[in-house]
């Protein structure tokens, strides 16, 4: 067991290491990412959060934390804490930006160079979820991080669609046929919820504020689905 923890450096206290994906932007990853973590939280689990979204970093804004320095320890860098009981643990592009609205403008190697140094350099500590928030699409950062992350053995992935086959957005159903399609388990259907855009604008927990939001019970469910998943039983 020691030797197997070495192997795994950073993340050896990490106990379930969970990818959340998109075919493409704007279906709400990060929002799901965030919420998922806050979800996890309240469910009195120990989580963190890796955003390699590299051009498009929002997750330090969602959880209040932008504009936070991340520091050296003698194992890597330090993740920046979004509570004082360090419950929930962020590390991001966001943070080694001199203004988080500046562009990446970087080639294929040198992101996958970060993403990697991400993977392997975070002191993440004990953890009984990290949550790698994925750039939008399926590109060569998507590659990098799967082929990272596989000595680790990775838990499993959350993918974060629309509900539309085609473009009619007030279609439904279109994530749980494509589920069904693929064989694995739909997780649930988050409802639109102006208060969950609001709450994220103003880094605020959406999941502590609105409990009485159509979206609250949705967002418990996928985070209650994960932990039954995870458990000895559900193994």
């Amino acid at each position: 067991m020691e030797e197997e923890a070495a192997e795994r450096g950073n993340l050896a206290g990490v106990r379930h290491i969970l990818l959340v994906l998109s075919g493409k932007g704007g279906v709400g990853k990060s929002t799901i990412s965030t919420e998922l973590a806050l979800a996890l939280r309240h469910a009195g689990k120990k989580v963190g959060v890796l955003d390699v979204d590299l051009c498009g970093p929002s997750i330090p804004r969602m959880l209040k934390v932008q504009g936070k320095d991340v520091h050296q320890c003698d194992s890597g860098w330090v993740p920046v804490f979004v509570d004082q009981d360090k419950s929930i643990s962020l590390m991001s592009i966001g943070f080694l930006l001199e203004n988080s609205d500046d562009a990446v403008v970087w080639r294929g190697p040198k992101k996958n160079a970060l993403i990697k140094q991400f993977i392997c350099d975070v002191a993440w500590g004990e953890l009984d979820f990290l949550i790698v928030d994925t750039p939008p699409g399926t590109s060569d950062e998507h590659i990098s991080t799967v082929e990272s992350l596989r000595p680790y053995k990775p838990f499993g992935a959350v993918l974060v669609t629309t509900p539309q086959e085609c473009t009619n957005i007030f279609s439904k159903g279109g994530g749980e046929e494509l589920a069904k399609h693929a064989g694995v388990p739909f997780l649930g259907c988050v409802p639109l919820d102006p208060h969950l855009a609001q709450s994220l604008e103003e880094g605020k927990d959406f999941i502590q504020e609105f409990p009485k939001s159509s979206a609250f019970p949705a967002l418990a469910s996928i985070a209650q689905q994960i932990v039954d998943r995870t458990s000895p039983q559900g193994s």
